[in-house]
């Protein structure tokens, strides 16, 4: 709707009626979709948030992979030994 009425208006959020800063975010974010300006598009936002997500998991399962670790070879050592 921005692109489409340019020319129209002083500004682009004049006829909006939302925050101007607002705007503008959506605006340079369709620009970066639409391969107009540099940076990540929406996809691929998404796309690094799901990956920062999953290496977040990953490093929480490993975390409690190696506390249980620890804790069974501790457990281990304290058995008494066999003959």
């Amino acid at each position: 709707m921005v692109f489409e009425h340019e020319g129209e208006h002083a500004s682009q959020w004049a006829k909006i009626g939302c925050n101007p800063e607002t705007l503008r975010s959506w605006v340079r974010q369709a620009e970066r979709d639409l391969g107009k300006r540099p940076g990540p598009t929406t996809e691929e936002q998404g796309r690094i948030k799901a990956l920062e997500r999953e290496n977040r998991e990953l490093r929480q399962a490993n975390e409690i992979l190696r506390e249980a670790s620890t804790y069974f070879a501790q457990a281990e050592f304290d058995r008494p030994f066999k003959k």
